[in-house]
């Protein structure tokens, strides 16, 4: 059986792919820090790395793959931002469109199933997501189940040791050039990811299993 071919966009820390069987999956990351890009291969041997613009690449390879995750990093749109902001402790920016330029030309050009995930915005979303779990809204074109996940910890220096062993993630040796805890918590739970994809797989294997269904029926007539 041919393997899923997956593009991982916004690639961080690879959380949402940690837990994917590889002998089922080949997974293409996209990652614009190559500090970050570096410590993903170290850490996925199997996958392929490509330190590029996510948001360009999407628009040139989408018709190589299967299956597209794309967590796109719009701190515009976060409720953290949002009152920093109103508190002067940012200046205050528009909100990144390019999330919904994603759902909408992976809705409307993909024929792939695909999830859009970002954090809870702090106005109502301008396109209804599919579900809302952990810190996180989802967009997707198939249906995916609710799953509990443990969230209740704090994003502190102290406590960076405790949620990356929790997630089950190193990044102890390592500088990105970017905050560490900022890193962590975009960084989807890996039992959400696995818990996505296998929805993913049901909803595929459905499908396949009424087109089959349909081709049989058109066959005997």
């Amino acid at each position: 059986m041919a393997k899923i071919e997956l593009l991982n966009l916004y690639a961080g820390l690879g959380g949402n792919t940690k837990k994917l069987d590889r002998s089922k999956y080949n997974i293409t990351a996209v990652e614009i820090n190559p500090k970050i890009a570096k410590f993903y291969q170290d850490n996925y041997h199997q996958d392929t790395v490509i330190v590029d613009d996510a948001h360009e690449y999407l628009l040139k390879h989408y018709k190589e793959y299967d299956f597209i995750w794309s967590s796109i990093n719009c701190p515009t749109h976060s409720r953290a931002r949002f009152w920093a902001s109103k508190g002067g402790k940012y200046q205050p920016e528009y909100p990144d469109m390019k999330l919904y330029e994603e759902i909408i030309f992976l809705e409307h050009f993909f024929e792939g199933g695909y999830v859009v995930e970002n954090v809870k915005p702090y106005y109502k979303p301008l396109i209804k997501p599919t579900i809302e779990m952990d810190r996180h809204i989802f967009w997707s074109n198939f249906t995916i189940t609710p799953y509990q996940v443990e969230s209740n910890y704090v994003f502190s220096g102290d406590d960076m040791e405790k949620v990356s062993q929790m997630l089950d993630i190193d990044i102890s040796g390592y500088s990105f050039g970017v905050r560490k805890d900022k890193l962590i918590r975009n960084c989807v739970n890996p039992n959400l990811g696995l818990h996505i994809l296998n929805c993913f797989e049901k909803a595929e294997a459905g499908r396949q299993k009424i087109n089959y269904s349909l081709f049989a029926q058109a066959s005997i007539k």
